[in-house]
């Protein structure tokens, strides 16, 4: 079904006059161009957590599925910084952990975690996992989101809870449970580990992961000052229905990818 604007695209603009358009995901792409978009957004959006601060060492992964290959999803080399991170760096791997493309290997951990999550949902396009300052501060709750503002009314009874704890994640039934926490939703708090999201595309997985890292430290804050209001749940429902979907999450990561692009377009080599 071709993409339309959503109900807040057109809230927050008002009336458009004629020949004025929203932007729009490219549409009826073959096999290579959509592999391309979704190997240049996964490149941007790198580089974006890189300014944001995700990264914590080797630490930390955002997958791709392949168009023509369901079965197969491109990620980041392991050890390479996100902050240098190139269309032509990414590397393609199987849900076997088999390397089929690329001149150095999977992060275990990524292929672990990723290849279990894409497994569960086929719907899923991307998957975002890293060990960002607030997420892994909020996880350590073991509680979920609280629909305390508007962004986090994104989450509202769309995120999971994974309580099971291990240590580095090295064996894919710990990816598999990881799957079944994250349910429907478009999220999971993986409680001692930090946060995960998933999208239609790379840009709504990515943008998912840096506005629920941002709701995780306004709940930290507010925690730390008082008892925080909660939105009534009618009211976070009509909210979330409004602000997130894939859509919706594509079109908010568009200024990031303006700015990112423009300002580092070595990116797309």
């Amino acid at each position: 079904m071709p993409a339309t604007p959503t109900t807040v695209q057109h809230d927050s603009v008002g009336a458009m006059p004629e020949g004025v358009e929203l932007p729009l995901p490219p549409q009826n792409l073959s096999i290579d161009e959509e592999r391309q978009v979704r190997k240049q957004e996964l490149a941007a959006a790198f580089r974006l957590f890189a300014r944001f601060g995700f990264s914590e060492g080797v630490a930390g992964h955002i997958t791709a599925r392949d168009p023509e290959n369901p079965s197969a999803f491109w990620v980041n080399p392991f050890g390479m910084s996100f902050s240098q991170i190139r269309v032509s760096d990414l590397i393609l791997v199987d849900h076997d952990g088999t390397l089929l493309e690329g001149r150095r290997p999977v992060n275990n951990a990524a292929f672990c975690i990723h290849s279990e999550v894409h497994r569960a949902r086929p719907d899923v396009v991307a998957a975002a996992h890293t060990h960002s300052l607030h997420g892994k501060a909020f996880s350590s709750l073991g509680i979920p989101l609280d629909p305390i503002t508007q962004d986090a009314c994104a989450f509202y009874e769309d995120h999971g809870l994974y309580t099971d704890y291990r240590g580095v994640v090295n064996d894919t039934e710990e990816g598999r449970r990881i799957g079944v926490a994250l349910a429907n939703g478009k999220a999971v708090v993986l409680r001692n580990h930090g946060l995960l999201t998933v999208g239609a595309s790379v840009a709504e997985a990515a943008w998912y992961f840096i506005t629920m890292e941002r709701s995780c430290q306004a709940q930290l804050l507010a925690m730390a000052a008082g008892k925080p209001t909660l939105i009534d749940p009618d009211t976070a429902r009509m909210v979330r229905d409004q602000i997130s979907g894939p859509l919706a999450g594509w079109f908010q990561f568009r200024p990031l990818w303006d700015q990112i692009t423009r300002q580092e377009p070595d990116l797309f080599e």
